[in-house]
Formats: C-alpha cells, sequence, structure tokens
C-alpha cells in the first residue's frame, strides 16, 4: 500500500510546514517544495511502467505509435501544468498558477490538433456522399 506511504509523508510534511511557517514561512514552502518533488520522483517509475505497458499495448494492436505518444504527451502536459500550479498556489501565487494552467491547455489542444484531424478525416469517410 504505497498510497499509505505517500500520504503519511505528506501528512508529516503538512505538520512541519504549519509549525515552520509561523516561524521561518520561506522555509516553510521550501518544505512543500521538497514535499512534492519527492512525491513526483516516487511516481516516476509508476510512470514508466503505466507508458511502457501501453506502448506494448499498442504496438500488439498495431496502432500508429505517434498517436499513442501524443496522447501520452497531452497526458504529460497535463500532469506537470497541474503539478506546477499547485506548487505556485501554495506560494500564494494564484495569478501565476491560473497562467500555468491556461499554458497547459493550450498546449494541449495544440498537441490534439494532428489527433483531431485524422478523427474528423476519419469520420468524415465514413458518410455517404
Amino acid at each position: 500500500m504505497e498510497i499509505i506511504q505517500i500520504v503519511g509523508f505528506c501528512l508529516i510534511a503538512t505538520f512541519l510546514t504549519i509549525i515552520i511557517k509561523e516561524q521561518k514561512p520561506a522555509f516553510s514552502f521550501l518544505v512543500i517544495l521538497f514535499a512534492g518533488a519527492t512525491v513526483f520522483l516516487f511516481l516516476i517509475g509508476k510512470i514508466q511502467a503505466v507508458i511502457m505497458m501501453l506502448e506494448r499495448l499498442a504496438t500488439n494492436a498495431n496502432l500508429n505509435m505517434v498517436y499513442v505518444e501524443t496522447i501520452l504527451k497531452i497526458i504529460g502536459i497535463a500532469y506537470i501544468a497541474e503539478f506546477g500550479a499547485q506548487i505556485t498556489r501554495d506560494a500564494g501565487q494564484g495569478s501565476i498558477a491560473a497562467k500555468i494552467e491556461l499554458a497547459g491547455k493550450v498546449l494541449i489542444l495544440v498537441m490534439a490538433i494532428p489527433i483531431l484531424t485524422v478523427l474528423i478525416e476519419t469520420i468524415i469517410d465514413f458518410l455517404p456522399n
């Protein structure tokens, strides 16, 4: 049960942050940043395993790997943008966090255009003339 370890670690970091925040607010943010980075690094191996499994399934199904890679990049952009926005929001910079989220959404839209184009072309091909 790795989630128990992650939640336990984050709760300890939260309590440390609350205690430190009254004395040294700058150190409080560093604890938050360290905790977030630690959880992210802990999950990298899990993410890599999922990506490898999805690539294997796509290869077995004879899917075009360009589309699978694009979808994985889109998912990565979403997670990274969310992580960055949360850290920025924790630092008290809500407006910058909103800009990170906007940038993530725009980049996802840009990356999705080739997939949407193929999808629309496929639908049009199925329609009778």
